[in-house]
């Protein structure tokens, strides 16, 4: 039992102390071993569409920009003059050729190159004329664009392991390629930011806690059988990614129905990608996911809506949250319409279930006041089940043990399930294409 986890498996029983929550030091400890060594989701490609377009964005305390440069390669740059370390992109977006900084002048190209810089020749000739600084690394999967500061860092694909899968189930949604809708949701939580982490994939609050949203879907939909919604999972995905998948479901219950119109055109476009994926691919498709990249990036797929969820931490006590709608580009406005309704109704700030989520974890932190009183937290559902659910908790046990070997240094073992149905291992077909459905 190390400092910080006890995973015992003969009773069988899983707790996480509460000092992890709380204690500045274990932070420290975060922000060194984990955020100054894994990768790190900063943004996805679609949120810069045109060449010169930036993006500012904090990944792990740095502040950095997030860009397209003139030949429309995407780069990541230290958002800090090199001269005195003044901010260069002080607005949240923009469109420049140059990167300009407003306390001295130095100007660079958004490929990180020095322009120029006021009164060159009192530097002489042989004064170095500095770049942009960036991340040791970038590198993209399927539009998502990760950095790390540490040169030494595995490559990504290696990196995202098995949540490569569920990111291409996704993404598959879309021949075009999925795109971030403009217009961001951005808010702080009063909390130690793993909370977070472990709500975005935790199906056991959700009746209790969002109660009232689930009242309103039942009453836009008259009923509901239980019976009707599908089989789920927990998996594991190794390094410490983990999802929460559903299986398709006669009947949806996150969101209100869709109309006629709306039904259609999304059943027309399924039937299509089964020419194209085959149907097995397009089952799992059809189902649901809430998938947690380690260590703080969140992809939910809800089917009436996708969002990607970025979770900063700011203290040990504190969190920021930015999130992003992700559709297909190709979709009708019916459809499109629908799903912003279901997006905002669901997760925007003021909407039925983050509101919610918050308040929970808000008290959580406040609860952790008495952590030398009651010193563990319990992560143990479905430890003793051969098969785990949505209401389990073995995703969020996978994520802490991965949490653990990286600030600790010990690695505990897997914990062994039995295997999983072709429901949900089912793989792509790779066909010829076919013409795309109109709406």
């Amino acid at each position: 039992m190390s400092a910080y986890v006890n995973d015992d498996r003969e009773t069988p029983r899983f707790q996480v102390n509460r000092a992890t929550m709380v204690d500045p030091e274990v932070f420290a400890l975060e922000r060194d071993k984990i955020f100054n060594h894994t990768w790190l989701y900063i943004g996805h490609e679609t949120e810069l569409r045109k060449k010169n377009d930036y993006k500012t964005r904090s990944v792990a305390g740095r502040p950095l920009i997030f860009a397209r440069d003139a030949k429309g390669e995407i780069k990541v740059w230290i958002n800090s003059c090199p001269h005195r370390g003044a901010m260069l992109c002080r607005e949240d977006k923009g469109n420049a050729r140059f990167l300009t900084c407003f306390y001295h002048g130095w100007s660079f190209s958004t490929a990180g190159e020095m322009v120029s810089m006021p009164g060159d020749a009192s530097y002489g000739p042989d004064f170095p004329r500095p770049g942009l600084a960036s991340p040791a690394k970038v590198d993209s999967y399927r539009g998502f664009v990760f950095i790390s500061f540490d040169p030494d860092v595995v490559d990504l694909k290696t990196h995202l392991a098995g949540a490569t899968e569920y990111i291409d189930l996704v993404c598959d949604q879309s021949e075009q390629g999925m795109e971030v809708l403009e217009g961001t949701h951005e808010y702080s939580i009063k909390a130690n930011w793993k909370l977070l982490v472990e709500n975005s994939f935790d199906g056991y609050h959700a009746v209790s806690t969002h109660q009232r949203y689930f009242e309103m879907v039942l009453a836009a939909r008259g009923s509901l059988d239980p019976s009707a919604l599908g089989d789920s999972r927990g998996i594991d995905l190794g390094n410490g990614h983990a999802v929460v998948a559903g299986a398709p479901a006669t009947e949806g219950l996150f969101g209100r129905p869709l109309s006629e119109d709306g039904a259609a055109e999304r059943d027309a476009r399924f039937e299509h990608f089964r020419e194209l994926y085959g149907d097995g691919w397009v089952d799992r498709m059809q189902g649901n996911r809430n998938l947690v990249i380690f260590p703080n990036l969140v992809i939910i797929d809800l089917v009436m809506g996708v969002v990607v969820r970025k979770i900063d931490p700011i203290s040990q006590d504190y969190m920021e949250v930015t999130a992003w709608e992700l559709a297909p580009p190709e979709e009708g406005d019916e459809l499109r319409k629908q799903r912003l309704d279901n997006f905002l109704t669901f997760w925007g700030p003021g909407g039925l279930a983050s509101p919610d989520d918050v308040e929970a974890l808000e008290t959580c932190q406040v609860g952790y006041g008495a952590s030398r009183e009651l010193a563990w937290s319990d992560i143990s559902r479905g430890m003793n089940k051969d098969v785990c659910n949505t209401t389990d908790e073995l995703q969020m046990r996978t994520w802490w043990r991965r949490w653990n070997e990286i600030v600790t240094g010990e690695k505990l073992p897997e914990e062994k399930k039995a295997p999983l149905e072709d429901t949900f291992t089912a793989r792509r077909l790779e066909r010829t294409a076919v013409a795309t459905p109109t709406s």
